[in-house]
């Protein structure tokens, strides 16, 4: 801990030379994507992209998991989402799933969720994991992420937009190992080379 502490207190030391970094964006805060991703520390949307800070609106979830969408059931996923979409005006939603995620292992492999009885309830909701097979985790993971897209695609607002085409809708998965980004194409339900 104490080297992030000292990296927070020179921080603006680094940054005095160089200071795009301060300086606000043009037209104010104007994001040009949403990235919803895991809370994973081996995940850095900011290095993955290349995004200036102000550039990406983040939302981080154990598994980057999006729950599902339900009138009057209120959660900070959903009010992030639609923060982003109808007040931010973003045009793209990248979903960002990656290799050897800790949550993913835990939830196809359930005993290892046991002392975390919370995480294994808020992964319950996120799609059929009876058809996963327990013994191909990148597989495991890559469906978790196309089962996040479609959910996603169940909000309103969401779904409001991707119809009009002022929305468009990501699947990103990062490989951990080598920092390959495949995308999703959903006509060929498969992935491809970004």
């Amino acid at each position: 801990m104490q080297s992030l502490i000292d990296h927070a207190r020179t921080f603006h030391q680094r940054l005095s030379g160089d200071r795009r970094h301060l300086d606000p964006l043009p037209d104010g805060v104007a994001p040009q994507a949403m990235f919803i991703t895991c809370s994973d520390a081996q995940v850095i949307p900011s290095l993955i992209t290349g995004a200036r800070p102000g550039e990406l609106f983040e939302l981080r979830t154990a598994g980057n998991v999006i729950p599902p969408y339900r009138l009057g059931r209120l959660t900070a996923e959903a009010a992030t989402i639609e923060y982003a979409v109808s007040v931010l005006g973003v045009q793209d939603l990248v979903v960002c799933g990656h290799s050897r995620c800790g949550a993913v292992q835990g939830r196809v492999r359930s005993w290892t969720l046991r002392s975390a009885p919370t995480t294994r309830w808020w992964l319950l909701q996120t799609h059929r994991w009876r058809d996963v097979p327990p013994d191909d985790e990148e597989e495991a993971a890559r469906s978790h992420l196309v089962a996040q897209l479609d959910k996603l695609r169940r909000y309103p607002r969401v779904a409001r937009g991707l119809s009009s085409g002022r929305l468009r809708l990501h699947g990103w998965f990062y490989e951990v190992d080598t920092g390959v980004v495949l995308n999703y194409r959903r006509d060929a339900r498969g992935f491809t080379p970004l």
